[in-house]
């Protein structure tokens, strides 16, 4: 009994720290990216399907160091609405993280998704918890250059549109709003997500092709494979287009995903979520440190009962 006694209070006192640390992670906080039109993150995520292969997302890794598997997770903490201030010029779709630098590069070959200038169109925002907060949509102005970092001054001061608070369904926020008619050529969908009930802010960058101007080397067209389970989207054939994915809605225009790699494409719209992390602080901050979304309060409960479990039967 003496030799129970002892092992058992061995086996608490290794397993003790490892249950705090879960204890303490507590539940996931919101995580989110763009979808559709597919955010640079989403698609050089290891979920991006064939688009992590075209050469933009391949030289992004490259400058990553590290792939973006933490595809949802591209936040930054205490911004408080002061996004110009706090977000350096040139640093724009990584949020000034370093974990998320090769976002940042100027270049005209990242995936885009083919848009229709003054058309309605739906933003499919991925995310895995439901929050509160308010979505800011920007695009850059006319004579924007992709070859050249992105500064906000090549975006206006007003979103073009916004919304508060929409509902998280099948795993996406969904956000109908009608595009600028003076647009043409590449440009960019950058979008802000300020939470109000946590303290972060999330960033993403989302490269889009209008008619005319110029677009840069000439994509190829894709359509997507199947349908996710967390949009919902039917095909449906646009005019004098491929048919691409659209948004539930009847009035949103559909967006056609393009790439320049060649080869099939897809559109990561199954994506998985990512490991946790805690907030950072602040722009030039990542967390190194992520914990699964399994663990939590149910799984230290499986691990101290297996502990317990062992040890009876070893009695």
């Amino acid at each position: 009994m003496t030799a129970y006694r002892t092992a058992t209070a061995a086996a608490v006192a290794v397993a003790t720290p490892l249950l705090l640390a879960t204890w303490a992670a507590g539940p996931a906080q919101a995580h989110g990216a763009p979808t559709n039109p597919v955010s640079r993150v989403s698609a050089c995520s290891p979920e991006g399907g064939s688009l992590i292969r075209t050469a933009a997302c391949q030289a992004a890794i490259a400058a990553n160091g590290a792939p973006f598997t933490a595809w949802d997770n591209l936040r930054v903490a205490g911004v408080n609405g002061r996004d110009r201030e706090v977000i350096p010029d040139g640093k724009l779709c990584s949020g000034g993280l370093a974990a998320y630098k090769g976002l940042d590069l100027a270049r005209a070959d990242w995936p885009s998704t083919r848009l229709t200038p003054g058309a309605g169109f739906t933003l499919t925002y991925s995310s895995t918890i439901p929050h509160a907060g308010t979505f800011k949509l920007f695009l850059t102005k006319p004579g924007y250059d992709p070859t050249r970092p992105l500064k906000w001054s090549d975006l206006p001061t007003k979103p073009f549109a916004t919304a508060t608070d929409p509902a998280l369904v099948n795993g996406a926020y969904r956000m109908e709003a009608k595009l600028p008619s003076d647009r043409t050529g590449r440009q960019m969908l950058f979008t802000i997500w300020q939470n109000s009930s946590t303290a972060d802010t999330y960033y993403s960058c989302s490269d889009v092709v209008f008619p005319g101007g110029g677009e840069g080397p000439a994509p190829a067209q894709s359509t997507p494979g199947s349908q996710s389970a967390q949009s919902s989207r039917k095909t449906t054939p646009p005019a004098k287009r491929t048919p691409a994915r659209t948004s539930p809605s009847p009035s949103a225009t559909s967006p056609a995903l393009v790439t320049t790699s060649p080869g099939e494409e897809t559109s990561p719209v199954d994506l998985a979520p990512a490991a946790d992390s805690a907030s950072g602080s602040g722009a030039g901050s990542a967390s190194n440190t992520t914990l699964p979304l399994v663990a939590g309060g149910a799984g230290a409960l499986l691990l101290t009962a297996g502990v317990v479990l062992t040890l009876r039967r070893r009695r």
